[in-house]
C-alpha cells in the first residue's frame, strides 16, 4: 500500500512519520503526476484558504476531485475544510464530501484545546485523545456522510462518506495510530 500526504502546505511531514511508523510506503504529492500509484492521500491541516489556492496554482484541483471518487481520502483540520462541499466562505474546496465545515469554530491558536472522544468505529477501549489547534467544525453532515464523533456537547469533529474521511482534529500529533490504521482500512 501506498499513501500520499499532500504537501504544498501545512503539517504534511507528521502524517509522513505516523504512516512509516505504521510500515506504510509514502510519497510527497505537489503535482498531478504524483498522484499516480496512490491508494489514498492524506490532506494535512494547515491553512485551508492557502491550500485550495496552491492547489489550483499547481493545477491540483481536478485531479484531486477525480482522484477523490474512486481512492481514499482524508482531511486533518484545514484539510477537512478543503474536502467540504460548503466553508460558509468564498475559497477553493474539493467540494467532494457532503459536509457544512466553520472554519476556527472555537476561537484564535490560544483556545485550542485537547479532549477524549468516543469513537465507535476506532472498535471498543480506551478513548481517542484527540487535539484541537485553530480547529474547525462540521456543522452539518448531508447526502452520504455521517457523524463519526461529536465533543460531548454534540458538536461533530469527525465524518466519514464512504472512503472520504474528515476530522476537525489532528491524529498526527498523537501517538495513537488507531485513527491512521482506521484511514488505512478503507484505503485498500
Amino acid at each position: 500500500m501506498k499513501i500520499g500526504v499532500l504537501a504544498i502546505q501545512g503539517d504534511f511531514a507528521e502524517h509522513i512519520v505516523m504512516l512509516k511508523r505504521l510500515g506504510v510506503e509514502t510519497a510527497e504529492v505537489r503535482l498531478p503526476p504524483h498522484l499516480d500509484g496512490l491508494d489514498g492521500l492524506i490532506v494535512p491541516g494547515g491553512e485551508s484558504t492557502t491550500i485550495g489556492k496552491l492547489s489550483v496554482d499547481f493545477g491540483l484541483l481536478e485531479p484531486l476531485r477525480e482522484f477523490g471518487k474512486t481512492h481514499a481520502i482524508w482531511g486533518t483540520c484545514a484539510g477537512a475544510i478543503f474536502l467540504s462541499r460548503d466553508a460558509r466562505r468564498s475559497q477553493p474546496l474539493l467540494g467532494i464530501m457532503d459536509i457544512t465545515v466553520e472554519r476556527n469554530a472555537f476561537g484564535r491558536q490560544v483556545d485550542s484545546f485537547e479532549a477524549d472522544l468516543v469513537i465507535p468505529d476506532l472498535g471498543e477501549g480506551r478513548p481517542y485523545h484527540a487535539i484541537f489547534i485553530r480547529a474547525p467544525i462540521i456543522e452539518s453532515v448531508q447526502g452520504l456522510a455521517r457523524v463519526i464523533s461529536t465533543l460531548p456537547d454534540g458538536r461533530i469533529v469527525a465524518a466519514r462518506q464512504g472512503k472520504l474521511l474528515a476530522t476537525s482534529f489532528h491524529p498526527e500529533l498523537t501517538q495513537d495510530t488507531r485513527f491512521h490504521q482506521y484511514f488505512l482500512s478503507f484505503a485498500k
